[in-house]
């Protein structure tokens, strides 16, 4: 009798076991629903090709067909337009180059709130401005939906090893589920407070990070006609007080360091196009809120001067190659 008792709870505990077990599959499962992705570029394609390896269903537009067709390839969805991806997407992400893409994405004729479902999450990891920011999470109200910005930091590189940091704004409640995916996506999330707030954290890095890059650019540049060879250079830069990102991770100067864009023509990375773009974002905010920024517009009107000078297209770490090949007076 005490053997089939002890029988029978063995047998109690393993079917316990395998409920519970079913349980958190059958919510892990439930979690794994289509996500969209609006914009396949540099950085959408390789964040968007994580959440696939994740497990989630992606289903995605972009306006070139190729970056559709190459993604396509990798095992997602792909519709026509944003309308048709909020139609079947309840969770939608956009990673867009500048502000009229984000009013043309969500507001557009095609745009997701044309055909938006109440309920649906809108995380938008563009850089923007924040007032725009602020006009889409309005509009998204009006239709039942949240919207959230969450820009990133940290370049191609980082999005194609899942290491971006996102910087959040939005309601706090809807923080938990916006975080469920992004760290898919990325090392770190952090919540910065209301929609806007996410963009504002973006441009204050990214000024900063300008003028780091062109600062590194000056030392390497002075440190070579000095007649100092620039690998050694940046070594002891690198175990200096001078040392900083853009000098240690993302060396501007071509044959110090391999897997940056510096090593590849300044091909890839972040374009100086756009980062002309985010120091204009810091410039206008700066200018609306009475704040002194005099190396944030020297940094501005440098990478105005590169577009002007053909380097658009080109990583932004190129202002070495300006530098020593063009000149600024």
């Amino acid at each position: 009798m005490a053997a089939l008792f002890r029988g029978c709870r063995n047998f109690y505990k393993r079917s316990h076991k395998h409920v519970e077990l079913t349980l958190v599959s059958s919510r892990s499962m439930a979690s794994k629903t289509p996500v969209g992705f609006i914009g396949l570029g540099n950085m959408g394609t390789p964040m968007a090709r994580n959440l696939l390896k994740h497990g989630y269903p992606v289903i995605a537009t972009d306006v070139f067909p190729e970056s559709c067709k190459e993604f396509q390839d990798s095992g997602a969805q792909i519709l026509d337009c944003p309308a048709e991806v909020a139609d079947k997407a309840d969770r939608i992400i956009t990673m867009l180059p500048s502000s009229p893409n984000v009013i043309e994405v969500y507001t557009g004729p095609n745009g997701i709130l044309k055909k938006i479902k109440k309920g649906t999450l809108l995380i938008d990891s563009s850089t923007i401005d924040p007032a725009v920011s602020k006009e889409m999470a309005i509009a998204a109200e009006k239709m039942g939906a949240v919207f959230m910005d969450a820009p990133v930091s940290g370049g191609v590189g980082a999005a194609s090893l899942a290491k971006l940091t996102f910087m959040v704004g939005g309601v706090e409640e809807e923080f938990n589920a916006a975080q469920e995916l992004l760290t898919c996506m990325g090392a770190n999330v952090v919540y910065c407070g209301q929609v806007g707030s996410g963009q504002a954290a973006k441009i204050c890095n990214n000024m900063l990070l300008a003028i780091g890059m062109i600062g590194t650019a000056e030392t390497m540049n002075l440190g070579i006609r000095l007649g100092l060879d620039p690998k050694l250079l940046a070594e002891i830069l690198n175990m200096s007080s001078g040392r900083c990102w853009s000098s240690d991770k993302y060396n501007p100067v071509p044959g110090v360091m391999e897997g940056v864009p510096s090593a590849n023509n300044y091909q890839g990375g972040f374009g100086t196009k756009l980062m002309a773009k985010d120091l204009g974002f810091a410039q206008s905010t700066a200018t609306s809120t009475q704040t002194p920024i005099p190396l944030g517009s020297l940094a501005h009107q440098i990478y105005r001067a590169m577009c002007a000078h053909g380097y658009s297209n080109k990583d932004f770490s190129s202002v070495f190659q300006f530098l020593r090949e063009e000149g600024v007076q």
